[in-house]
């Protein structure tokens, strides 16, 4: 054995016990995968156990999750690119069905997005005329009002996968390797029909007047620029940003469409937070009012998460659904000053099913402060003031 086959064998080793130690299965697998396809030729008794080894031992994970393994890009028809230092995986790849969740949108945005895949489903009628389908759209609003979810819809409805650029895969730490990655994965979402999902684009494409960012950073800019303008139309690029105001004034040009997504409206609050429930909606469909207001201005992640927890004190604690969504009430106001604490109170007697003194147990505002601050349009003697 040569000394450069040996330093081979070490390092193989060493990248397995650390991603075997850390616990990244996906990228163990990703790197085992790689290893069937370098032994192939040189020992194929060896490659082969190891791809026994991963047929025997599948993802934990649905199908329709991330899919990153160099092994299952395989049998889907290509290699993902990875980078060549930490052998991570450039882009992360989600395959959904059509008939899953649609997800939850202002009537505006749902509108936009159904034009947008009618477009690439009529794209032969667009092309008579001379014309493309719009290949680029970017996507702006806070974390967690759905635009990740949302990219996953469109490929599904259009049938084709969603590949994500990963950000902490791309920043290599060597100077250079960072504008290679990023070529290398977009090239690769060219090859075929695909949705590309830049998220946080922010994080690559600032302003370039930013004197605090490195000549690399700049250059990942134009990169990016350059792309968008020469993506095909087989392919739909899609990009997300937090940060809006970070992103350099010349890539906003270059997008056909703008998609603002914002904090949840009041109809949709409540649809998602009956979707959230799922099976336990029955148990919780007469507090869904009180639960939309107490939500209010939150994020779709942020009320999943909040209903994932009441759901478990549900059906784990055994603790009744009106002494959860009491302490919900009441952590709420602990939070309020006087003011707010009198708002939220009238809102709950004019918005929701409970009578007036058990607004005044919730909330600690006094029956007569809540008809005080009433509004003077609500009829008096509804029988909620027993």
């Amino acid at each position: 054995m040569s000394l450069d086959e040996f330093g081979k064998i070490k390092f193989d080793l060493v990248q397995v016990s650390r991603l075997a130690l850390s616990e990244k299965s996906d990228d163990l697998r990703l790197f085992i995968a790689k290893l069937v396809r370098q032994y192939r030729s040189s020992d194929p008794d060896l490659s082969k156990e190891l791809s026994d080894f991963l047929k025997a031992n599948p993802p934990k994970s649905k199908t329709t999750t991330m899919r990153r393994t160099v092994f299952d890009q395989e049998v889907l028809g290509g290699d993902v690119p990875v980078d060549d230092d930490s052998q991570m995986a450039l882009l992360k790849r989600y395959e959904d069905e059509s008939h899953e969740s649609k997800p939850i949108l202002a009537p505006g945005i749902e509108t936009t997005l159904n034009l947008l895949i009618k477009e690439r489903e009529q794209k032969e009628a667009l092309a008579e005329r001379g014309l493309d389908p719009s290949k680029s759209a970017v996507f702006v609003g806070p974390p967690g009002v759905g635009k990740t979810m949302t990219a996953r819809w469109i490929a599904a409805q259009l049938g084709v996968p969603l590949f994500v650029l990963d950000l902490s895969a791309v920043m290599s730490s060597l100077l250079g390797r960072s504008g290679a990655n990023l070529r290398s994965a977009l090239d690769f979402a060219k090859r075929s029909p695909c949705v590309l999902l830049l998220d946080e684009i922010d994080a690559i494409a600032k302003r370039r007047s930013d004197d605090s960012d490195i000549g690399e950073l700049k250059r990942l800019v134009t990169v990016i620029l350059q792309e968008v303008d020469e993506w095909p139309a087989s392919g739909l690029l899609l990009a997300a940003t937090n940060h809006p105001e970070l992103i350099d004034p010349a890539l906003w040009r270059r997008f056909d469409l703008i998609v603002e997504f914002g904090v949840p409206a009041d109809e949709a609050l409540s649809s998602a937070i009956s979707r959230f429930f799922g099976p336990d909606i029955d148990q919780f469909s007469g507090w869904v009012k009180v639960l939309a207001l107490l939500m209010k201005g939150e994020s779709f992640s942020d009320i999943e998460r909040l209903i994932r927890r009441l759901r478990r004190n549900f059906i784990v604690g055994g603790i009744s659904t009106e002494s959860l969504i009491s302490d919900l009430l009441r952590s709420k106001c602990e939070l309020l000053d006087r003011q707010g604490q009198i708002e939220f109170a009238v809102l709950l007697d004019t918005c929701t099913e409970l009578s007036q003194r058990r607004v005044s147990e919730l909330t600690g505002v006094s029956r007569d402060t809540i008809r005080k601050y009433r509004p003077s349009d609500r009829s008096p003697g509804t029988g909620k003031d027993t």
